[in-house]
């Protein structure tokens, strides 16, 4: 677990020198031709490679652990009936009322009974609308107002329909600002098609944002693997909005930590449990694919408390910081990520924060390219 000295961790200790234009504003062409930074902690190298060159650095007996969420359609553009006056959102969860929480931009300027209307990603008339009802701590309560009555429970509109024809890929805000400063114009329908790992569930469709690690993996990268010998354990987290929040108390102890809901299936737990004595022994890893997979495996119990005859889940706020003891991840595959966040606090944990800034500032000097839509690295 993560030590009491980690969680005293001063802010800007998670900081580090960064050029904007490292920034990646689209995905790499084909998925794992993007660049894989391989470091090996036992021997203290690093190599440069692709991702599809994944199968060098595993062994048989390895498991490669996935999280197969979904990604919501949850960004909308909004537009005032009356006025006009439009603004975006994000769709974040819904509450046990039937309504959502949204964040709106610029949210002053509405009013509860305001009726705005979902501004399709395809250029088509506006269908859909939202209205909002009250504040919700950052966010809006809203009910869903869909312009076909989709079946749902007691009539209420089946929200993610309406998201799937009305709203548009939720992608960080950096790409957003990089695409604009770059003068790029960006494509909805090929950001769906990228911004979702291969094997996502789309009955597991609940995050507002990709577990980005595991956009660089393709169906015949994963059957290469599988036919060496390295298994698959599948794990869900949804990820939320608060993963993109940057930390602004002094230390990480004074960070209010996001709150995201997960599942383990039993198939996962039975087969992590089984792969213990060899894991013990040294002949077997657990690989995690991104820091949510991360969250979710750290977020389980001791391996003796586990019941493998039903998943394992809820609601988990783990905060993972330079002395955490992880339990249940050897290695890790994970994109570059964002000065002060808690996504590099986890990073750090696993290879040391000193290092890390000297990897990032060697990445950096190399050109690879950040954040969701970037490059990736491998510790071993």
């Amino acid at each position: 677990m993560t030590s009491e000295e980690g969680l005293d961790l001063r802010i800007d200790e998670l900081d580090y020198p960064f050029d904007d234009r490292c920034v990646a504003t689209e995905a790499a062409e084909p998925r794992e031709s993007a660049r894989l930074m391989v470091v090996d902690r036992a021997a203290g190298t690093v190599t440069h490679a692709r991702v599809r060159d994944l199968p060098r650095w595993f062994r048989a007996g390895d498991v490669l652990a996935v999280n197969r969420t979904s990604v919501l359609r949850a960004r909308v553009v909004l537009q005032r009936a009356g006025d006009g006056r439009s603004t975006e959102g994000l769709f974040l969860e819904p509450r046990a009322d039937g309504a959502w929480r949204v964040m709106i931009r610029q949210s002053k300027r509405f009013r509860a009974g305001d009726r705005l209307a979902l501004v399709p990603h395809d250029g088509g008339p506006a269908r859909d609308a939202i209205e909002l009802i009250g504040r919700d701590d950052e966010a809006w309560a809203v009910r869903v107002i869909a312009a076909e009555s989709a079946a749902g429970a007691a009539g209420s509109p089946d929200v993610q329909a309406v998201l799937e024809r009305s709203g548009w890929t939720p992608l960080p805000p950096y790409i957003l600002a990089g695409r604009e400063a770059r003068h790029e114009q960006g494509d909805d329908d090929h950001d769906r098609e990228r911004y979702e790992t291969v094997y996502a569930d789309a009955a597991a469709r609940g995050s507002v944002a990709a577990p980005t690690a595991g956009l660089h993996l393709t169906q015949p990268l994963l059957a290469e693997l599988g036919a060496m010998g390295v298994g698959r354990a599948d794990v869900v987290l949804h990820v939320g909005a608060g993963t993109f929040k940057p930390v602004d108390a002094a230390t990480l102890r004074e960070h209010p930590m996001h709150q995201e809901r997960f599942e383990v299936p039993a198939a996962t737990l039975a087969g992590l449990r089984a792969m213990a004595p060899a894991r013990a022994a040294g002949r077997a890893r657990i690989v995690a694919v991104g820091t949510t997979t991360v969250r979710a495996l750290e977020s389980l119990p001791p391996v003796e408390e586990w019941d493998t005859s039903r998943p394992w889940g809820g609601d988990t706020r783990i905060l993972i910081a330079p002395g955490h003891r992880f339990r249940q991840v050897d290695a890790l595959l994970t994109n570059f990520h964002l000065p002060r966040s808690t996504l590099l606090a986890l990073v750090g944990a696993l290879v040391g924060l000193p290092r890390l800034k000297e990897l990032y500032v060697l990445a950096q000097r190399e050109g690879y390219r950040f954040y969701s839509y970037g490059d990736a690295m491998l510790i071993v």
